[in-house]
């Protein structure tokens, strides 16, 4: 029965080949303490069991499934927006699963209608779903996050409920990206919308050998990409301060992760002293460039 009371949350699965993980997801959107809810799972070319796992939800009204040709993540969650009822929208990978109470947790913290995002804290799973403890070093933080949401995407995706005016006023997502389209979905809506942050553990994040491998040169050309785009277009609300702030730590952490995969010097010796230069203050700056001086990666 769907409480009524309640407002409709719609929940986007975009899935591709996780046959053997997505009831998991999907029944543990069912199983919410929180009743009015949909569930948009959008098949995205998938070539192994993934229909046949949908069959089983074939008779709840709940459950949208949609198959289409293989386009890619993007346009996959967007397919899945565009298909959503209701006035909040969240999101779970297919490898991933929710705790029941996630949206009890999260929903009243939207009373305050400046919040456009509610965001939690993530536990760890294996693919034999062993829970384990993981250290996060991550700074939450809540209210108007874009100078801070310039440096670093500190919002665990999955864990997201978005107010559907978010999508109304500042978009979906950017198509033009097939990386770091959370990072540029949160920077646009931190503009006109607050997020909150609870701390409750809502999310449970599976980290596995089948994971998409880390492709940190795509990582880092899609942030630059990323970052140009926004301060191009909303110069004018952006503090200058921070864009320097974001920069410097982009070139930093680059160098960084070229020097420890690639162990190349020059280009993180070059990035490094281009980070420092936009922000002399910053201590990690100076520390990255100690350690490749001394041969540290």
């Amino acid at each position: 029965m769907q409480d009524l009371t309640q407002p409709h949350v719609s929940v986007v699965i975009a899935t591709y080949n996780m046959g053997q993980y997505l009831s998991q997801a999907v029944d543990s959107i069912l199983q919410q303490t929180w009743k009015n809810l949909e569930v948009i799972v959008v098949d995205d070319g998938s070539t192994d069991n993934t229909p046949e796992v949908m069959l089983n939800y074939s008779k709840d009204v709940r459950v949208i499934f949609i198959c289409n040709e293989n386009q890619g993540q993007p346009k996959a969650k967007n397919c899945g927006i565009k298909n959503t009822k209701g006035d909040f929208i969240a999101f779970c990978d297919a490898d991933d699963f929710w705790e029941t109470n996630k949206l009890e947790i999260q929903m009243p913290l939207f009373a305050n209608p400046k919040v456009g995002v509610v965001y939690s804290e993530v536990s760890f799973i294996d693919e034999h779903n062993r829970r384990y403890s993981k250290k996060d070093h991550e700074v939450r933080h809540s209210g108007k996050i874009t100078n801070q949401m310039l440096i670093e995407n500190f919002v665990p995706f999955g864990t997201s409920v978005i107010r559907r005016k978010c999508i109304e006023q500042n978009g979906i997502f950017d198509e033009e990206f097939r990386m770091g389209i959370d990072w540029d979905l949160w920077l646009r809506y931190s503009l006109n919308w607050e997020f909150m942050y609870a701390p409750e553990k809502t999310y449970v994040y599976r980290i596995w050998s089948g994971q998409m491998s880390n492709n940190y040169r795509g990582r880092y050309d899609h942030a630059k990409r990323i970052l140009t785009k926004f301060d191009e277009l909303h110069s004018q609300e952006l503090n200058p301060v921070f864009i320097k702030k974001a920069w410097a730590d982009m070139y930093i952490r680059e160098a960084v992760v070229y020097a420890r995969n690639e162990k190349l010097f020059l280009m993180p010796f070059k990035n490094i002293i281009r980070g420092i230069a936009l922000d002399p203050f910053k201590l990690f700056g100076w520390k990255a460039l100690i350690k490749l001086l001394i041969g540290r990666y």
